[in-house]
């Protein structure tokens, strides 16, 4: 599985300097609206001491851990939606992530020019979020027409599309989230951006963070982060915030040929875990044998495991927990 986080704010907050900070990545920054053009995409390794650890164990050859890519996004303006400062590319660019993180400037200064001419992080997470709503707002009353015509020729579907296309597009025009309808296919089917997993990077101070951008965010029931990215040398809490959010967990395969983490959903069963290793395997599972990351490491490795018996053999209704050690047996 393959998470992509799309950096994204108004010019000049931080966003650049972000993904160097995760990537190590030698790319623009420029103290200018759109200094980034192109998405820049890095892969950034998932931080897990557990990788190092069974690596350590098994004597592997190789040690591969989970990626996140993250997108480093063009800045977007008031206005964005409708085109605005190339708006349409760069929300065509947040629309191939799977989660946004949204950068706020809190830091004050008058040595990084701010699009706005002030610093009011508030203001600044109203109009991203406005631009992101209008963009899909567009995107709804299109597939709209569309299904309300399929409907006139009797397509079943069509109906149904309509109706729960028209509460998003409700929620979308009284500004208010349209999370509750992610899941659903037909919206699934259109990606749009604010239907997407999201959390925001606070770039300054805890001290910069204004009680009224805390109170904000809370009230759309999104978290964040706080990481003064002019002082900062390393943000894995961003990494470990997007897993939490995503729902998302690592279980690991260890041997001597590789140590390797796995990324799936929480919940997910044993074939569907095999099926991230490769699609065959899912299609021919036949039992999994499993043991926990902490019995592993307390017993010393695979046998000592299997002798004090915290091997146990896992069949298609196990559901995988985060730091289970899998070996799968298919046909």
């Amino acid at each position: 599985m393959k998470l992509s986080i799309g950096i994204v704010g108004l010019p000049n907050v931080g966003k650049s300097t972000l993904f160097k900070l995760l990537t190590s990545n030698d790319i623009l920054i420029a103290n200018y609206p759109f200094a980034t053009i192109d998405p820049n995409v890095g892969v950034v390794a998932v931080p897990d001491e557990r990788v190092d650890k069974l690596n350590e164990m098994s004597k592997s050859k190789k040690r591969i851990p989970a990626i996140v890519e993250f997108y480093d996004i063009a800045g977007l303006v008031k206005g964005a939606a409708t085109g605005e400062g190339l708006g349409n590319q760069f929300l065509t660019h947040i629309r191939d992530t799977s989660a946004i993180v949204q950068v706020l400037r809190c830091f004050a200064g008058d040595e990084i020019v701010h699009v706005e001419n002030s610093v009011d992080p508030v203001r600044d997470m109203g109009i991203i979020n406005t631009e992101l709503a209008l963009k899909d707002l567009e995107t709804v009353e299109k597939r709209i027409v569309k299904a309300n015509a399929e409907a006139r020729s009797g397509k079943k579907e069509a109906i149904k599309e309509v109706e729960i296309l028209t509460k998003v597009k409700d929620a979308l025009s009284a500004g208010k989230s349209i999370l509750e309808f992610a899941s659903d296919p037909t919206v699934r089917g259109l990606f749009l951006l604010t239907a997407k997993p999201k959390f925001y990077l606070l770039n300054g101070q805890e001290s910069d963070v204004p009680p009224a951008l805390k109170d904000a965010i809370a009230a759309e029931k999104s978290t964040y982060v706080v990481a003064d990215l002019a002082t900062a040398t390393e943000i894995p809490q961003l990494i470990r915030k997007a897993y939490e959010i995503l729902g998302l967990i690592s279980f690991f395969t260890t041997g001597e040929d590789e140590t390797r983490a796995w990324t799936i959903t929480k919940g997910d069963k044993a074939p569907q875990a095999a099926g991230v290793i490769h699609t065959d395997f899912e299609k021919k599972f036949i039992r999994a044998e499993t043991v926990s990351y902490k019995d592993f490491v307390e017993c010393g490795g695979w046998s000592a495991a299997r002798s004090k018996g915290k091997l146990r053999v896992e069949g298609k209704e196990y559901v995988v927990a985060d730091g289970d050690i899998l070996e799968i047996r298919h046909s």
